[in-house]
């Protein structure tokens, strides 16, 4: 027997190390909730679930960028449909000024109307705006709104855009001779005239309610991408759950089993140094 090297210390010493290193591992599993803490853990899997996590957070951020673009869609639907309505309005007021049970201080007062109700429309054009951005016009009356491009992905091709040459005031539906008529009163607004413009201000509606409808079109495509990409994100953060978050249950059983062991290798390690104890016997 030899006592100079106790071999079976050793080895139980080297037991309890690599116990303690397994034990506090899945404490610190158990702590966090992750299966994957360090690379180290599980190198591959940690790559995967970045990856997809960089993923939902795009696509989170596309989402709200979709929720933005169909407030903004609403914003220029809703403005369009009071612009609408202001060309229902003149159109009545054309019918009445073109009978000529209608007096010309009759068709005065109409044609101050339809001036008034034009520069709303115009009113209407210029303040509509969504952080800023006008959405019925350009930056002057003479521009039309420029083209949206909204964000809808992770890539750059993955986006949604409105349609162009939207300039919904009084010049760009073509309304700038019935304004000047209207102002003119009676002397250039006759019976007759107010019917020459019954077709100019449906040339109009029929413009506005165009552009009115690819607003409607563009917000269906949007909330139609954020319904896709909330389904989407869903499964994309189920994924990386999968691999990155700790199953309790299993972990709990394997904390249990490294406690257990890190006893027992305790008890051999006791022993393994009481073993040693016998040699003295040798010498009694």
């Amino acid at each position: 027997m030899r006592i100079n090297t106790n071999t079976a210390s050793l080895m139980a010493q080297e037991a309890a190390t690599n116990t303690t290193k397994n034990l506090n591992s899945s404490l610190e599993k158990l702590s966090t909730g992750l299966r994957i803490n360090k690379a180290s853990d599980d190198a591959s899997g940690l790559a995967i679930a970045d990856k997809l996590r960089t993923q939902a957070s795009s696509i989170g951020q596309s989402i709200s960028n979709g929720n933005s673009a169909v407030s903004l869609t609403q914003i220029a639907d809703k403005a369009m449909a009071e612009q609408s309505n202001i060309l229902n309005t003149i159109k009545t007021k054309l019918v009445q000024a073109a009978t000529d049970t209608t007096s010309d201080e009759g068709r005065d007062a109409i044609g101050k109307d339809i001036n008034k109700l034009l520069d709303q429309l115009n009113n209407i054009a210029k303040q509509t705006n969504y952080n800023g951005t006008t959405l019925l016009q350009g930056a002057t009356s003479a521009s039309a709104a420029a083209q949206l491009t909204f964000q809808m992905g992770e890539t750059s091709s993955d986006t949604i855009k409105t349609g162009s040459g939207v300039r919904a005031n009084v010049s760009g539906l073509s309304l700038a001779g019935l304004k000047s008529a209207a102002k003119s009163g009676s002397t250039a607004f006759s019976a007759a005239a107010a019917r020459g413009f019954m077709a100019t201000v449906d040339s109009a509606i029929n413009t506005l309610n165009a552009w009115r409808a690819d607003f409607g079109s563009t917000q269906n495509q949007l909330e139609s991408a954020v319904r896709n990409q909330m389904t989407q994100q869903t499964n994309i953060k189920a994924a990386e759950s999968v691999i990155r978050d700790v199953d309790y249950a299993q972990e709990s059983a394997n904390f249990n089993k490294q406690n257990i062991i890190a006893q027992a290798g305790t008890y051999a390690l006791s022993q393994a140094n009481a073993i040693q104890q016998n040699v003295t016997r040798l010498l009694q």
